[in-house]
């Protein structure tokens, strides 16, 4: 079925029949992908090695900071830092102090992102860690029950781990300045979702709060659904895709991202097919 096929069907029906037919078309796609077997190349894979909360938080705001770029670099850069921290991240970052963080983060480069950049990371995170007991703690201190959606507890967040005085760079999004924080939602889809794949361990923040990490092909497919109208994948769009989601699925709105994002990160899945039956 063709893109503006896809636009003029769905806007011809009755709201109530149309969210009937994108539930059913989103559910079987989740069904089909949401499953472990689909992940790789994905970062997310990562995270499954860590049964430790402690560690696996760490391990996923490491992980999703260097999602951009190239795939097989993706892996390689996180795999180099995960390597360097050994089996605990968490005892890692205890036992090391920022003089020690800079020699052996010194070599590092991913993409825009250098040596200092990845130490100012480490060293918000632990000093996060050291005030709150969790990155997870800090988070929820900056979530109150009548914010609809994770943005302003996202700024706090943000806003702790580089209080260290320290520059991550571009590692840690500043959701003031209207961004859409793809990185920063995907790391909070993995630790606050639990399913097949999603591994969480934060009890404490609602998925319904969750936003869609949007980027280009999930701001596609949310164009595809009628979702929005934006032409840029900013923090408006995001949210606007999120209500979609949210229409359909109100207690679980970044339900289907991972099941969707396949047809924009494997080889194997074209965006094409995604409304083939």
């Amino acid at each position: 079925m063709p893109f503006v096929v896809r636009l003029i069907f769905f806007s011809s029906v009755p709201v109530d029949k149309k969210i009937k037919m994108q539930k059913a078309k989103l559910d079987s796609i989740y069904n089909k992908y949401n499953r472990r077997c689909f992940v790789h190349p994905d970062p997310i894979e990562f995270l499954y090695s860590y049964k430790d909360i402690r560690d696996r938080e760490i391990v996923g705001l490491i992980a999703s900071a260097l999602a951009y770029g190239r795939v097989k670099q993706i892996l390689k850069s996180v795999r180099s830092v995960l390597e360097t921290m050994g089996n605990s991240p968490y005892r890692f970052l205890k036992k090391n102090d920022k003089k020690k963080l800079i020699r052996q983060f010194k070599h590092f480069r991913h993409r825009f992102a250098d040596g200092k950049n990845m130490v100012a990371l480490l060293y918000g995170t632990r000093k996060v860690i050291d005030r709150f007991g969790s990155l997870e703690n800090c988070f929820a201190k900056g979530l109150l029950n009548n914010h609809e959606n994770i943005f302003l507890a996202m700024s706090f967040f943000s806003h702790e781990l580089t209080a260290a005085h320290s520059d991550p760079g571009h590692l840690i999004p500043d959701p003031d300045k209207g961004s859409a924080c793809k990185r920063m939602n995907l790391f909070l889809r993995w630790m606050v979702r639990k399913d097949r794949v999603d591994p969480g361990g934060w009890k404490g923040i609602s998925k319904s709060k969750l936003v869609v990490p949007i980027d280009t092909h999930i701001h596609k497919i949310g164009t595809m659904f009628g979702f929005t109208s934006r032409k840029q994948a900013n923090k408006n769009t995001a949210l606007e895709i999120t209500k979609g989601f949210k229409n359909i699925s109100p207690k679980d709105p970044v339900k289907y991202d991972f099941a969707l994002s396949r047809f924009g990160i494997r080889d194997d899945m074209d965006l094409n097919r995604l409304f083939e039956d």
